[in-house]
């Protein structure tokens, strides 16, 4: 299968990809004159965030970025997995991976790609192009002298290898001078303190990677699509983030005087690499700048100490923020374009459109029309799925290929066949804690993808097998509040909240079921322990104050949201509950005014948008209401209660024709909530909200919209 080139709107793509890259740090750069390169491209064509998916670990994420589909369907669930010939652990590989990526799909396509040091593409697959894998920096020696071969599989085509080989920087040759732009002060800082040496392996690593991406794209001249991946940003951050301004309080003075400017001169340094791959590629290039996630680097940050020998930082997730950063500029896109709610998922369905190739029906994400310089109703092509189609994609071939819990199951067989020995007690302790955190992981992709039942299933078996786990308890009392068994959550949280009593999340978790049951004042009080233990949470206090508005105490709302915006004036969740509170006080006005307000700071946020509409309602704005509902069914295809009311306001307008496809859709909904097929209201409560769509109709002397028979 071949495409034709006059048919691609993007003469030639370049993907880079930042991990961790965030506004917060990229904005105050750009303000100072900073990121010059960045700055043109998104002078020229489009910046907005990306949201992210959970877990939000990076060889799951930029897996499901080059595939368009989340990890379950993708099959990379971990940082590693069990390796059948050794017993042991090794990195999550390419060969896991049960999907096609973008390279094997362009491959297939008769397109040329480069990839190079994208997560989990080791070993380098055999496609159209060039691919330096991410572990050919692996086996790094003492010295520069030492000898240093490629790992098997790093590179291809094989006789790139030697080239690739030679580009590698050891830290040994970081000169004295790129260390003092990360940190001025470096000649005062004693040989045994080891964060210089940390950085400068962190910077060989990018100078390595900067060195083979520029290499591909300066012998390639006939490419259509290059990847490149920096980790540089995010593991930085891991270790450095703790000194950026404003001090921590556990950094000294000493601390944050040498190393606060450590991470704005890692995303300068990425920047310029930028410049140059720019440079390379062309002006005719359109160009995809993203990020993961976020990373947080302000009050939100995790209050602890990144250990330096901690082989688990680069893991841990707490740092990450739920949005990324997104840029795209060039021939093909349209410039100034806003484009909301763009997630990792619609990478993937974009790129493939910019370079006239068909997306696949099974992919999760969408194309970014709003973003593309085309017409607005020109038809995106598509097949039902690449990977059901014939040809050379350049893939592993199957025999290659492992299912991390195939993989598990098959080490087992051979010990009880008696074919191998068994594995050292280490070793297995290894092997049993990645099979727990590989199917947690799981887990996680089912709850935040709304396949409760599968998340439930996934999280009762592990809580059974280690019950005294409270991650593996939490989450699945979680599932069981999504699928509306409160009573079997709360035994859950009581048996949790007796082991570890003030724990923030169980608290507040504990708060939601008791609410369902109508439990409001013991739901506040749980939220308020909850509180005092983690007063710098902005979701707590907005739960809180949430809590208080129904119990119509309203200062103490007032009050307590106060505090939540001082912890973060950014955070939409705060003038969200705000409307919520001017709702229940009947003050319509200012509840739309501070609903919009939440919408502007995130406008993907569907419950945002109803209660928009809700404000409007009541104000009886009864066009720009429908328009509100209609948006937040755009975001959230399952609010009944905004069926409910655009129903009842076309019947209230005497445009029947116009309510009857709400009422019906607000019928199934119903009935499948009954069965059990769909989750719990939107706004969990034990009855319905005040000022819903049936208080409205009533008070407008109208029938109960879902249960009118008019035969309209």
């Amino acid at each position: 299968m071949t495409t034709d080139t006059p048919q691609r709107p993007a003469h030639r793509l370049l993907i880079v990809g930042w991990d961790a890259a965030d506004w917060k740090i990229i904005d105050p750069l750009l303000a100072q004159g900073g990121m010059a390169n960045l700055r043109a491209l998104i002078d020229s064509g489009l910046r907005a965030d990306l949201r992210s998916l959970d877990p939000k670990l990076s060889p799951l994420l930029w897996t499901s970025i080059a595939t368009g589909k989340t990890a379950d369907k993708h099959g990379v669930l971990n940082f590693v997995e069990p390796d059948t010939a050794s017993h042991a652990l090794r990195p999550v590989c390419s060969t896991t991976r049960r999907t096609k990526a973008l390279w094997n799909i362009l491959t297939q396509s008769g397109l040329r790609t480069n990839l190079v040091a994208w997560y989990a593409s080791h070993p380098a697959e055999p496609i159209r192009g060039g691919v330096v894998s991410n572990l050919f920096l692996e086996g790094l020696p003492a010295t520069p002298n030492d000898p240093w071969p490629l790992p098997p599989g790093s590179v291809h085509p094989p006789d790139l290898a030697p080239r690739i080989a030679d580009l590698r920087i050891h830290p040994a040759e970081i000169l004295p001078d790129e260390l003092a732009a990360l940190v001025p002060d470096i000649a005062s800082i004693p040989a045994s303190d080891p964060r210089p040496a940390l950085l400068s392996k962190l910077l060989a690593q990018a100078a390595s990677v900067h060195n083979a991406a520029t290499t591909l794209l300066e012998s390639d001249p006939d490419w259509h699509c290059s990847m490149i991946f920096h980790e540089l940003i995010d593991v930085v951050g891991h270790h450095f983030m703790q000194y950026y301004p404003p001090r921590m309080p556990h950094v000294s003075e000493r601390d944050f005087a040498l190393f606060q400017r450590v991470i704005p001169a890692v995303y300068q340094l990425q920047d310029a690499m930028l410049g140059r791959l720019l440079e390379l590629a062309g002006p005719q290039t359109t160009v995809i700048v993203l990020s993961d996630h976020g990373f947080h680097s302000d009050h939100l940050r995790p209050h602890v100490q990144a250990a330096l020998n901690d082989p688990h930082a680069a893991m841990d997730a707490t740092w990450h923020r739920p949005h990324g950063m997104l840029v795209m500029a060039g021939p093909a896109v349209r410039p100034a374009a806003q484009v909301h709610g763009a997630t990792l998922l619609d990478v993937a369905p974009t790129a493939l459109t910019l370079l006239g190739v068909p997306v696949g029906a099974d992919m999760d994400g969408r194309v970014l029309v709003e973003a593309l310089d085309r017409p607005p109703d020109a038809p995106i092509d598509r097949v039902f799925s690449w990977d059901a189609l014939p040809g050379e994609a350049g893939q592993h071939p199957p025999d290659l290929r492992v299912d991390p819990f195939e993989a598990r199951d098959a080490l087992k067989q051979l010990e009880d066949l008696g074919y191998t020995a068994p594995a050292p007690e280490s070793a297995r302790e290894h092997l049993a804690l990645c099979d727990r955190e590989t199917r947690f992981n799981l887990g996680v992709v089912y709850i935040t993808t709304a396949r409760r039942r599968e998340a439930a299933e996934v999280f009762g078996r592990l809580h059974a097998e280690h019950p005294d786990e409270p991650r593996f308890a939490l989450n699945h009392a979680h599932c069981l509040y999504a699928l509306g068994r409160h009573a079997e959550t709360l035994t859950i949280l009581d048996k949790l909240a007796g082991r570890f009593p003030d724990q923030p999340d169980t608290l507040f978790l504990k708060s939601a079921a008791l609410f369902v049951q109508g439990r409001a004042a013991d739901a506040a009080a749980a939220l308020e322990r909850a509180a005092a233990q983690a007063p710098h949470r902005p979701d707590l206090l907005c739960a809180l104050a949430d809590a208080y508005t129904q119990l119509q105490r309203w200062p103490d709302a007032e009050q307590i949201l106060d505090r939540a915006a001082a912890l973060d004036p950014h955070d939409p969740m705060v003038p969200f509950r705000r409307a919520r509170l001017e709702l229940a006080r009947n003050r319509f006005e200012q509840a739309a005014e501070h609903a919009l307000t939440a919408v502007e700071l995130r406008h993907f946020f569907p419950e945002a948008h109803y209660t928009l509409g809700v404000a409007l309602t009541w104000m009886k704005d009864y066009p720009h209401a429908i328009q509100s509902f209609k948006v937040a069914l755009s975001m959230q295809p399952g609010m009944v209660d905004a069926h409910r009311f655009i129903a009842s306001i076309f019947r209230h307008l005497n445009d029947r024709a116009s309510a009857r496809p709400h009422r019906e859709a607000a019928e199934a909904l119903l009935a499948a909530r009954a069965s059990g097929d769909a989750p719990p209201a939107h706004l969990a409560a034990a009855t319905e909200p005040p000022l819903g769509p049936q208080d409205w109709a009533r008070q407008l002397g109208l029938a109960d919209s879902d249960s009118d028979s008019d035969n309209d």
